[in-house]
């Protein structure tokens, strides 16, 4: 791991959408360049307002960098609290490596008080070596509902 930016945790903001979107748009095209993420940003926007509505947590990492600065987004995570249940880890690629996601995943624990489970796509498989790392399990298989593609269900124990 290399050493990265300072982040910041805050939450989340609706002004910081637009944002969110693009790091999200960018993050999953260096991911799984052969799916068109560009044309789902509807999608999120829609998914981060479902989310918000059945009780997800949204914490945002951000790169304060002074004060007349605002702060630069570089990632986000979703958890329901009451299930564990992350539905969404973003990271900005230039930011891959630097505990950015690790702060999250923790963010992301401290708020569900047990375990913290997902779905990743098995072919992303960068973000499943996180995961493992990360001390996630596979725990099943399924297909991602918009894309066909499998996925696994990886489950932490946190703390």
């Amino acid at each position: 791991m290399t050493s990265g930016p300072s982040a910041t945790l805050a939450q989340f903001d609706w002004n910081r959408m637009p944002a969110m979107t693009d790091l999200w748009v960018e993050a999953w095209q260096e991911a799984m360049p052969e799916i068109d993420f560009e044309a789902r940003r509807g999608w999120l926007c829609h998914r981060i307002g479902t989310l918000i509505e059945e009780g997800a947590v949204i914490e945002l990492a951000l790169e304060t960098r002074g004060e007349a600065a605002p702060a630069r987004l570089l990632g986000f995570v979703s958890v329901h609290p009451r299930t564990g249940y992350v539905d969404q880890l973003v990271v900005h690629p230039d930011h891959w490596g630097e505990g950015v996601a690790s702060r999250l995943v923790a963010a992301a624990a401290a708020r569900s008080h047990g375990r913290l489970s997902l779905d990743v796509n098995e072919e992303n498989e960068r973000a499943v070596r996180f995961y493992e790392k990360a001390g996630f399990v596979a725990t099943g298989r399924g297909v991602n509902p918009t894309s066909g593609r499998p996925t696994l269900r990886m489950e932490q124990k946190s703390g």
